[in-house]
């Protein structure tokens, strides 16, 4: 009892405190996405020790929109290569090709986050423009049209070129007919990890693409999984991806002090959607606070 006493002053005269575990913090996560019925998938990386946790990290997930991040790099690496410009101007429509059969596709409205877009039909846009919304607020109708530029096929290309190599991208969205066929993309935790970790290490196309990527996740504007519980100081680069039964983030958090990691949460097979938002709002408030004490 002395000794215990003794040390228990120490540790308060000294302000130190015991570092937190990672096996124990991986435990942590895990009963905090028990209690929400589903399947979820956690992949974090601190940028700057490059320490792990991952749980369910190789799981194959419908990517949703968070395909649309693979896509923004393909169209980096495209300008890079002087294929087109970001100032060069697309026509919006609406009518897209399945990967299924070949016919023919329009977007509802109704089923777009992106509701304005609609009212331009007939008129052009920039390539920046376009991508820009396809990441902020997920535009559907700007994401296919984005990925008829640069097609599909390119991208998964470009992904096994950096070393991801789950993630599979076949074709834009709401092509109903390829999704009852089973023709979706898909993501890991694991290689959405891997492409936020070269896009900060500047290794996805160049620097340039890597700040300008930067930029725009960090003005994404669904921000109820990875930093709705965070400190208002702390900024997050990343994209969220949904569908019936399926919530998404994922990205790069900074901390006011420099540090920095990234985080993927994702999951399917949903029971609640909320519940799951909120389970995995409160594993990132979780790492968070891993990431500040170490």
């Amino acid at each position: 009892m002395r000794y215990s006493y003794f040390m228990a002053v120490v540790l308060l005269l000294t302000g130190c405190t015991a570092k937190p575990d990672r096996e124990e913090t991986s435990r942590q996560i895990e009963t905090i996405l028990h209690k929400a019925k589903g399947t979820f998938a956690v992949a974090y990386k601190n940028l700057l020790t490059n320490e792990e946790i991952l749980i369910n990290e190789h799981v194959l997930f419908h990517a949703a929109s968070t395909m649309k991040t693979p896509v923004m790099a393909e169209v980096y690496r495209q300008v890079a290569e002087g294929k087109f410009s970001l100032k060069d101007s697309i026509l919006i429509k609406n009518e897209f090709v399945s990967i299924l059969d070949g016919s023919s596709f329009s977007i509802t409205r109704e089923s777009d986050s992106d509701t304005l877009i609609y009212d331009h039909i007939g008129e052009k846009r920039t390539v920046y423009s376009l991508m820009y919304d396809m990441i902020i607020i997920s535009s559907n109708l700007a994401t296919n049209l984005i990925v008829e530029l640069v097609d599909a096929k390119n991208v998964t290309q470009t992904m096994r070129n950096i070393g991801a190599k789950n993630i599979q991208v076949l074709r834009g969205v709401e092509d109903t007919k390829a999704y009852e066929a089973g023709m979706n993309n898909q993501v890991t935790a694991y290689d959405l990890m891997l492409l936020f970790d070269k896009i900060d290490k500047e290794e996805v196309v160049n620097a340039e693409a890597s700040m300008e990527m930067m930029d725009i996740l960090l003005d994404q504007k669904f921000n109820d999984i990875i930093p709705a519980k965070l400190p208002t100081d702390v900024k997050v680069a990343h994209k969220t991806g949904s569908i019936t039964g399926v919530r998404h983030d994922s990205g790069i958090v900074f901390l006011p002090d420099g540090k920095k990691y990234v985080l993927v949460l994702l999951s399917k097979d949903l029971e609640d959607a909320d519940a799951g938002v909120r389970a995995m709002a409160d594993v990132s408030e979780v790492l968070y606070q891993y990431t500040v004490q170490k």
